[in-house]
Formats: C-alpha cells, sequence, structure tokens
C-alpha cells in the first residue's frame, strides 16, 4: 500500500468529516492516536474538545445554539484499563461496555450501525490501542450502509499487530464534500508519523479546511510507561 502524506491528504480534501489517526511514533516509543471533528452547519460547529478524567468529550461551546445533540454530544475517547478507545460518536460507549464484559472490539460493534442521518447514513469509524507488557497493537472498524442503502450495514474491521515505527492507518467519515456526503471507502490510509507531538498536532490543524475544522484531539502514549501525553485544539475559544 503507498504511504501517504497525512498534510495532502488533509489539505486536498475540503470535507473528509471526522477522522482517526492510528500508529506508533518515529522512534518506536508511543502509541499515537489522533481524532478530529469538522462541522458544515451551526449546530456542528458549535462544539470544543474538553478533557474528561483520563479520556475526552465534546461540548457545546455556546449552550444558547445548541439545537439537537444526539449525534454531536459524546465521549470520543475513553480509557478501558491497557486500552484506548476512540471512536467518532456515542459508540464509543458501547466498546468500552462490552470489553468491560469480556466481548472483543468487533463483537463489541454488532450491536451497533451507522448513524440515522439519512441520506448521508454517516459510518460509525472506531480504533482501540492496545499497550500490555512493552508489547502493543491496535485495530480500526468502520460501520456503513451498503452505499447508501440503510437496509444493509456492511462492518469492517483491520487489525494491526507489532506496528511499524513511524507508520499509522487513517480512516475518516466521508469521501469528501457532497450531497448527500460519500462514505469513506476502502482500507484506512497508511500515513508517515514523523514527528513528535506539537509538531504532529500543528500539522493535522495547519491543513485541516480552515472553514470547516472544529477540534483536534492528539495523544502520544509510552509504549513501556503507559504515561502519555495529550494535546487538544478547538477552533471555538
Amino acid at each position: 500500500m503507498e504511504k501517504r502524506d497525512i498534510a495532502v491528504e488533509l489539505r486536498n480534501n475540503t470535507y473528509p468529516g471526522r477522522g482517526i489517526i492510528i500508529g506508533k511514533s518515529i522512534d518506536g516509543k508511543y502509541a499515537v492516536t489522533a481524532y478530529f471533528i469538522m462541522g458544515r452547519s451551526v449546530n456542528s460547529r458549535n462544539r470544543i474538545f474538553v478533557e474528561d478524567g483520563v479520556g475526552i468529550r465534546t461540548e457545546a461551546f455556546d449552550p444558547s445554539k445548541l439545537t439537537d445533540p444526539s449525534l454531536i454530544i459524546y465521549a470520543p475517547v475513553r480509557v478501558l484499563g491497557n486500552k484506548t478507545i476512540v471512536t467518532n460518536g456515542d459508540q464509543t460507549d458501547t466498546i468500552y461496555s462490552g470489553m468491560d464484559c469480556q466481548q472483543t472490539f468487533e463483537q463489541s460493534l454488532r450491536c451497533r450501525e451507522f448513524e440515522p442521518d439519512g441520506p448521508n447514513y454517516t459510518p460509525r469509524i472506531s480504533g482501540i490501542l492496545h499497550i500490555e507488557n512493552g508489547g502493543y497493537n491496535y485495530a480500526m472498524s468502520i460501520l456503513k450502509s451498503n452505499h447508501g442503502n440503510p437496509e444493509s450495514c456492511n462492518r469492517y474491521t483491520f487489525a494491526y499487530e507489532n506496528p511499524v515505527a513511524g507508520e499509522g492507518h487513517f480512516i475518516h467519515t466521508y469521501q469528501c464534500d457532497g450531497n448527500p456526503l460519500p462514505s469513506f471507502e476502502g482500507e484506512p490510509k497508511l500515513i508517515a508519523i514523523d514527528r513528535e507531538i506539537d509538531a504532529f498536532t500543528q500539522l493535522l490543524w495547519d491543513n485541516l479546511n480552515e472553514d470547516n475544522k472544529v477540534s483536534l484531539f492528539v495523544r502520544y502514549i509510552h509504549i513501556e510507561t503507559s504515561e502519555y501525553e495529550t494535546r487538544i485544539v478547538n477552533k471555538n475559544k
């Protein structure tokens, strides 16, 4: 698979929607994840990321402008023991509960489908990072309608064992802007992760579309110690 430049991927796509990146730092010491949200409507743009314990949640920037919280207010990041869960919706809680009851990542998502926001039927994208005894692996999932047909849900899970230093994978909800919005297709994109946390955060934020970007979360987790650093950038301040 061709390794893509994440800056170019973001710069050339005005509306990838919400996106998840997971991989390993160039020095091999850190598990890396990032999550961003974008918005076209006033309701979608009226959000910020805030820390919630070891995870994060979305919050209305101006509560008086919040019209429908059902698909925009959720916890994108939660931590269960040595597992970090990152998703684009309230399926974060579903994965957390399922894995807490000894289900696998894939099994825990069996009760969920794409979002009920026809005609877009936004895919649910999810990721999980597992760090244990100095080892690290991760998986990513997408639940999407069958080419816009809400009668059928297509489920894809991608697992990555012993990830290579300096590499990661990028998955996002939409191929590009449109009406309706076309769902992401294919495998998560192979990208380079060749910068430390502040430089990587800046790279992502600078290349997200200025009009549509809303918030960005980046975390580097030390694979040996499980200590982590987090960066959050919000357009609304």
